[in-house]
């Protein structure tokens, strides 16, 4: 009885493990923009080489994302995420030790990149449903919602270490936090055991190029891929890079707007969770689509919040409520559709599509404003673009269970 009872928790040891270890690579993404001040006086270096760093970081995280997606469809997720585990500390590591540039590059722009594409939300929703069928959403909400967490617990610590110590200790302790996950996670998470659906699949295994011509070749995928696309331009590109700038440029002092940008990520949590609970519950693809078109209003009063710090804060707590709200309805509609045999693959395509829309969006919305000096042509491209992809989720019919990874488009 008891053995079953443990058994039965070994699912909920996946959930808490990628919740953890999201929150840690996605603070440690988030350091990046709090240490570039201190670097800027310290080291001498540009914020333009800092961001061109955080830049190539994304365009490396497009590139492991497939490969990342495919390695937990192969290996499961104790081999992709301590690898993903691994190469974070490392890349940490390598920071907290040099003045280099080029070290630096090498260190975060490419080590510490392998580690934030492999540690992932495609790849813990990938894992979470494998060994979910009931409450699927509900545990992938739970599980990727640590991508939003670590935006208000873990970072805020790695503040204070930064004031009290230096920022070398910082990238240290995300090293040796990231270390300290690996055998924990190997040694509980080896009872976890897939669905019988996905046992099923994994006597199959077809070539990675047959598996992303198959995908291709489906239309369910293109809704999603181009969906989560535009997600990330409205999402990454415009709201992570520009929310704190388009703040300070409608006259708000540094405080209000961090409060404000923290409570979007605390509201954020909740909304992964939310969302992921509705994702059982209701037509996905019209949940999916609700979320777009919420979303597409909250610019509308993001355009019009002037100096009005009320309006700011509404805007904080919509916002928050479906921004990566998106990430469980995509990841289920993903399993059913696609099959669970190829969705980390699956997944990895569509997350290097919303790597892809982030940075056109966080480009675009720089380029727009240093052209005109203002953030009105960035919104409104969002609202459409926003609605866009709402209108696209639609065209996705609703089926609950998983199809074999040959079934025909």
């Amino acid at each position: 009885m008891t053995t079953q009872r443990h058994s039965a928790l070994f699912p909920w040891f996946l959930v808490s493990f990628g919740f953890l270890a999201l929150a840690l690579a996605f603070s440690a993404r988030a350091t990046l923009s709090l240490v570039m001040p201190l670097w800027e006086v310290e080291l001498g270096w540009s914020r333009s080489y800092v961001s061109s760093v955080g830049a190539a970081a994304l365009i490396v995280m497009a590139i492991i994302a497939p490969l990342a997606g495919r390695l937990v469809d192969r290996h499961g997720p104790r081999a992709a995420l301590s690898v993903g585990l691994l190469a974070l500390a490392l890349g940490s590591f390598m920071v907290a030790g040099t003045s280099n540039r080029i070290v630096f590059l090498l260190g975060f722009g490419l080590v510490s990149a392998v580690g934030f594409g492999i540690v992932a939300t495609h790849v813990v929703s990938t894992a979470v449903a494998r060994v979910f069928e009931r409450n699927r959403g509900l545990a992938i909400g739970a599980a990727t919602s640590g991508a939003t967490a670590g935006q208000f617990v873990i970072v805020p610590l790695i503040a204070a270490v930064l004031a009290f110590a230096g920022w070398r200790w910082s990238f240290v302790g995300l090293g040796l936090a990231s270390m300290f996950l690996v055998p924990v996670l190997w040694r509980l998470l080896a009872g976890v055991r897939v669905t019988s659906s996905a046992a099923a699949d994994e006597t199959v295994h077809p070539s990675l190029l047959s598996d992303m011509a198959g995908l291709l070749k489906r239309p369910a995928f293109h809704a999603l891929f181009w969906s989560f696309l535009l997600c990330g331009y409205t999402t990454t590109g415009v709201i992570e890079t520009h929310f704190l700038p388009y703040a300070s440029f409608c006259g708000f002092a540094p405080l209000p707007s961090a409060t404000a940008y923290g409570l979007l990520s605390a509201v954020n949590m909740v909304g992964m969770i939310a969302a992921g609970w509705l994702t059982d519950r209701m037509n996905r693809p019209l949940l999916l689509a609700i979320i777009y078109v919420l979303r597409a209003f909250t610019f509308i009063l993001l355009m019009n919040i002037g100096a009005n710090l009320e309006l700011l804060i509404l805007f904080a707590t919509l916002f928050g409520a479906v921004d990566y709200a998106t990430v469980p309805v995509t990841a289920s509609l993903a399993a059913s559709h696609l099959g669970i045999r190829v969705m980390g693959l699956a997944m990895g395509m569509i997350s290097a599509g919303h790597s892809i829309g982030g940075a056109a969006g966080a480009f675009l919305g720089g380029y727009v404003f240093d052209l005109t000096a203002a953030y009105d042509w960035v919104w409104s491209s969002s609202l459409v673009l926003a609605g866009l992809a709402g209108v696209i989720v639609l065209l996705i019919p609703d089926r609950r269970t998983g199809i074999p990874a040959e079934a025909p488009a």
